[in-house]
């Protein structure tokens, strides 16, 4: 009988290291997955804006409506309509280049953050070239079961400053 016992508690004790090691293993898949889904969206994005596709970048933005857009010296946007408008006037500055790099990023079940490194340069601004080279954050947001971009908050590192006047 005590044979029994032991062989019992040891297929009882195996049996719940196996299911625990299923459900890491489920956590584990779940959380690449959304890794996998998050950087997805977050590469669409930043090259939508590379790109000037404001289609596809529309299709990363929260279909509730929620933005939230920092500038360096602009006033807040809060909604996905106030980012629609603003990149649509960026897009018509000509000439200008987007070079992207995700430096990090950290994902939830429901949340995302990534910084980013990004790169602009214009050929000619006021005759002489220009660049500006900016720290953005990204926060994204898991919505029925798919993620979108809620929140972009830029801050500029290092730019060409406008020459003096003398």
């Amino acid at each position: 009988m005590k044979q029994y016992l032991k062989y019992q508690t040891l297929v009882f004790v195996l049996t719940i290291c196996f299911c625990l090691s299923c459900k890491e293993n489920s956590n584990f898949e779940s959380k690449l997955e959304n890794e996998t889904a998050a950087k997805t969206v977050l590469t669409k994005h930043l090259e939508a804006v590379s790109n000037k596709d404001l289609a596809t970048l529309k299709t990363t933005l929260s279909p509730k409506g929620n933005m939230e857009l920092i500038q360096p010296g602009l006033e807040v946007i809060y909604n996905v309509d106030g980012f629609i408008k603003f990149h649509e006037e960026f897009f018509e500055v000509p000439n200008w280049t987007f070079t992207t790099k995700i430096l990090s990023m950290d994902v939830g079940d429901k949340i995302a953050v990534a910084t980013t490194e990004i790169l602009y340069e214009e050929p000619e601004r006021n005759g002489l070239p220009y660049f500006n080279r900016l720290t953005v954050t990204y926060t994204l947001e898991k919505q029925n079961g798919s993620w979108y971009i809620i929140k972009d908050h830029a801050s500029s590192i290092e730019k060409t400053t406008p020459p003096t006047q003398i």
